[in-house]
């Protein structure tokens, strides 16, 4: 028997209400070019208007919840694993099966950490080599522009180039520092690296001070650039990470591989790309409202939301840093090096390491069939073929479950996010009274309305998260190990619309359908993955549309879902007919290196 994890924070064991889920149709009207800007103004200028916007995406709907008022409020979903007693070890392990590499002539093989590293080691390539042919590939200023240039905001070549020496002289001595050295990787534009400027997707200000270099990186992304890998470039991202298409009219939409008539998802859309595309094994984005995980569903990825606060401690009650990769093994490697504790964050460094399950563990998934079968027909064929191998293959058992009030759970959490954004965009700029200048029209309108949530409706909000947390605990205590298994979006891709590259686009009843699944874990705190299973044939354009499952685990539980992921991606490569599909312009970027000049 596996001994019983110490947490600080874990809620109460209390089962919620009964509550019947019945979706209701959002009346959130779609605004495009001279409608969006005209509603922007309007919005902006007239609290009424913005109030009655609130009042229409109904996040007010949690003040006639019966009995919230018992709940304490929860504004921050914070429960953190503790370690036990006498156990100092601070990092996980990169295990010897993560530097296996794949079947040579494996179906769609995209390359791993594990494929450069070796090449590096017999000398066939070296990182110099690698970086010297992806920066022509990435870098924006060129003429013609680079193919692939609008899933990075931003790349520095002596940065990278120096980093890239310093690798290649340790694998000619003999010396290099693991799996990850000399691996290039992208990570988000709203995480500070020294040298770099954070745009988070708004376009350059010179004259505000948040649009400086960074002079320090980041704990996460330091502890990957520690173990040698190699930041290329800042990756692409939708305007503050305020929705998910991922569209973006001021940098360009980063391109969906896969099928370039749909977008990439968002908000983590040039880490979706350029995944899609091979041109890096890793990325490192962030997740609010699934921008991990949508991405990583819609462009065919792996995507980590952790626990919250597990790799960094945020400003934010929903926001986290996880990884993105290829393969299930370099999710796994990323996870495990840029969880390090750090001794000087107090909440950070006090989490336990995740701890991978027993082989004899129980294997449990949870459905709540209602909510998982408003997927569109496509995505429920292909989530429902994937479950029946973990089950009949590999022993999981399905359990039915419920969980109350997921409707207005999801409501407050975007009330939340957007309340959360207006917070934080008014402390980067100057004047905190014209914090808005410098954003879309549709994130001018979003995050004014999010500016209606008043204190009273935070509270509301908290009571409500607090709820669904107790009933989780409730489930986990139920049926240890649970697994919360969904589609990790209803649709398989989403279209792009002609002219939205001009003004962007605001269509909030698509945005809610699309994140109907993944807000309960940005909510809750809990760690959750989502890992390709299948294709589904497109409306539009050539190629094919990803479709991604994702398992939501206990708090601390994210070993676990990697596993389970490691798993998923074993059907995916052995099981769908065809094996995992690879976009027709995707870079072979190891022959390209070797025969560059």
């Amino acid at each position: 028997m596996e001994p019983t994890r110490r947490f600080s924070g874990y809620p109460p064991v209390k089962e919620g209400p009964k509550t019947e889920y019945k979706p209701v149709t959002d009346k959130n009207p779609a605004l495009r070019g001279w409608p969006l800007i005209i509603a922007a103004k309007i919005v902006n200028n007239s609290s009424y208007m913005a109030k009655a916007t609130w009042e229409n995406a109904k996040f007010g709907c949690t003040k006639g919840i019966p009995g919230l008022d018992q709940y304490d409020w929860q504004l921050q979903p914070i429960v953190t694993p503790l370690t036990g007693d006498g156990d100092v070890q601070s990092r996980a392990k990169i295990t010897p099966e993560l530097y296996q590499r794949q079947l040579v002539d494996l179906a769609g093989r995209f390359y791993s950490a594990a494929d450069y590293h070796e090449l590096y080691k017999s000398g066939t390539l070296t990182p110099f080599q690698v970086a010297k042919t992806l920066l022509p590939l990435i870098s924006r200023g060129q003429s013609p522009p680079a193919k692939y240039e609008l899933a990075w905001s931003t790349t520095s070549e002596d940065i990278v180039l120096a980093a890239a020496k310093k690798s290649a002289d340790r694998y000619a001595a003999g010396q290099p520092l693991g799996v990850l050295d000399g691996v290039p990787i992208g990570v988000k534009d709203d995480q500070d690296i020294e040298g770099y400027v954070s745009h988070m997707g708004m376009p350059l200000d010179a004259s505000e001070p948040f649009f400086k270099p960074a002079p320090s990186t980041i704990w996460p992304i330091a502890q990957l650039e520690a173990a040698g890998a190699i930041v290329v470039g800042k990756l692409a991202m939708h305007e503050l990470g305020s929705d998910i298409s991922g569209c973006n009219p001021r940098w360009g939409t980063p391109i969906n591989w896969n099928n370039k008539s749909y977008y990439p998802g968002g908000s983590s859309s040039g880490a979706g790309s350029a995944l899609c595309a091979g041109l890096i094994p890793i990325a490192i984005g962030t997740d609010a409202g699934g921008s991990i995980r949508i991405p990583s569903s819609l462009c065919g990825a792996y995507g980590l939301k952790p626990t919250l606060h597990r790799t960094y401690t945020m400003k934010s009650s929903i926001c986290v840093i996880g990884p993105m990769a290829a393969t299930a093994d370099d999710l796994t490697i990323a996870y495990r090096t840029m969880t390090v504790r750090n001794p000087e964050d107090p909440v950070q460094g006090s989490f336990a390491l995740s701890v991978p399950p027993s082989p004899s563990a129980k294997k449990t998934i949870g459905i709540y069939r209602e909510w998982f079968d408003q997927a569109s027909p496509a995505v429920l064929e292909v989530t429902q073929k994937a479950i029946s191998y973990f089950t009949d293959k590999l022993g999981y058992e399905v359990v039915d479950i419920s969980i109350p009030y997921l409707q207005e759970g999801q409501y407050a959490h975007s009330a939340w996010a957007l309340t959360e954004a207006i917070a934080l965009q008014r402390s980067r700029v100057s004047d905190p009274n014209n914090a808005l200048a410098n954003l879309n029209h549709c994130n001018q309108l979003l995050l004014t309305v999010g500016g209606c949530t008043s204190g009273a409706d935070m509270i509301k909000y908290g009571q409500l998260r607090a709820l669904i947390m107790q009933h989780l605990a409730f489930l986990w205590k139920t049926h240890p190990g649970l697994l919360v298994v969904t589609p990790t979006s209803p649709e398989a891709g989403w279209l792009i619309h002609p002219g939205d590259q001009a003004y962007g686009f605001s269509d909030g009843n698509v945005t809610i359908r699309n994140m109907m699944y993944i807000w309960l874990a940005n909510s809750t705190g809990c760690p959750a993955v989502s890992a390709p299973v299948g294709y589904v044939d497109p409306e539009k354009g050539d190629g094919k549309l990803p479709v991604g499952l994702m398992a939501m685990g206990d708090w601390g539980a994210e070993e676990q879902l990697l596993s389970w992921a490691k798993e998923a991606e074993t059907y995916l490569n052995g099981v769908w007919q065809g094996g995992r599909y690879r976009p027709k312009d995707w870079v072979d970027v190891v022959e390209t290196s070797k025969n560059a000049q």
